[in-house]
């Protein structure tokens, strides 16, 4: 804690770090000899918008030592203004441990873009609580809201551990805690037992849920949406109810947020979002955005409704707030919203795309 009992830290975020390559020009992968480089986590990515903002954000995650890659992650997130700690692991071997990589394009037009992970030996999933002091961490530096992803939660049988680890943690210390399901398929397989045992106890445990319809179902077991009509305004209300049904099975949970998206193009979205305290609900209605890269623009939502949540902000003002960090997220090449100050958000909610002198 400061000299004056305040938590030192706002946001803080488990991950597993790794590097993106995106063909240059929005050209396919497969056709691109020139490719950008960039640090990504979809975790990290959530960060970004309160650190940008200012807010002190920490990130807990796994290096390899003396990875050159390990080095431009690390550069990365000191440029972010994000504080991160975690072991190095020898590579041991040139199959050894690694950092991910996500090869990605934007897609362009009627080409929707394409996205394949490379994950083998990935150093991140040997994240343990035993390479951390959480009492530390929670107790004497003390931190506001913990934000886990179901993303790292189901990456490896440790991450799943540390993940509860450290809601226990957050919980024991009166750290709110803010989870984003994130259900993966290819995650889950042979696991489902497991996975849903651990993602019961953290969203038991959590102050905020984020996911849509399939997320709730078959990461919590949640019944899903009623069939109805076709339209919008029946999906809303679908999600509506089974939101109902989430609060009575995890009643902790103060906070229930998903978005709403249409494919136009790979260039232009309809982007709404919907979002509760349980009292009041906020239900944006998909608005079209345009898009240079639709990577990240979920994490985009989410960083924004957090940084809300932490300004003591309405469900109103935080859902705004998510909605054009989203779509601010979209216009940008990184995978994470990168916003000058708090009024170029609010300028995009507002759909003044005017130019600032």
């Amino acid at each position: 804690m400061t000299e004056n009992g305040l938590k030192k830290y706002a946001l803080l975020v488990p991950t597993s770090m790794g590097i993106r390559l995106t063909p240059t020009d929005s050209q396919p992968f497969h056709s691109s000899d020139t490719f950008k480089m960039q640090a990504t986590s979809a975790e990290s990515n959530v960060a970004s918008v309160s650190s940008y903002l200012g807010l002190p954000v920490k990130v807990l995650t796994a290096f390899v030592k003396g990875s050159p890659v390990a080095h431009f992650i690390k550069d990365n997130l000191k440029s972010r203004r994000m504080d991160f700690e975690g072991p190095e692991f020898e590579q041991d071997n040139p199959w050894g441990f690694r950092h991910q990589i996500n090869m990605a394009d934007s897609g362009w037009g009627s080409r929707g873009p394409r996205v394949q992970n490379d994950r083998a030996g990935e150093v991140g999933r040997e994240l343990s609580a035993a390479d951390f002091d959480l009492d530390r961490i929670f107790g004497e530096e003390g931190v506001e809201i913990v934000h886990l992803s179901g993303l790292i939660a189901a990456l490896s049988p440790k991450t799943s551990q540390f993940c509860l680890d450290v809601a226990r943690a957050a919980k024991a210390h009166g750290s709110r805690i803010s989870f984003d399901l994130n259900y993966r398929a290819s995650f889950w397989k042979g696991r489902e037992e497991e996975l849903r045992k651990a993602f019961h106890e953290i969203a038991d445990a959590s102050d905020i849920l984020i996911g849509n319809e399939e997320d709730f179902q078959l990461c919590l077991g949640i019944e899903g949406p009623e069939a109805g009509g076709a339209g919008l305004d029946s999906k809303i209300d679908g999600f509506k109810e089974m939101i109902g049904r989430v609060q009575q099975a995890y009643p902790n949970a103060k906070y229930f947020a998903t978005t709403l998206r249409e494919v136009l193009s790979a260039n232009a979205h309809m982007w709404g979002a919907l979002v509760t305290d349980s009292s009041d609900w906020e239900i944006i209605q998909p608005r079209e955005i345009g898009v240079l890269d639709r990577i990240g623009g979920g994490d985009g939502f989410v960083g924004g409704l957090l940084y809300g949540i932490l300004k003591g902000w309405d469900v109103q003002k935080c859902a705004r707030f998510g909605w054009a960090s989203g779509a601010l997220a979209a216009t940008m090449l990184t995978d994470y919203a990168q916003p000058a100050d708090e009024d170029q958000l609010w300028s995009i909610w507002e759909g003044n795309a005017r130019v600032k002198r």
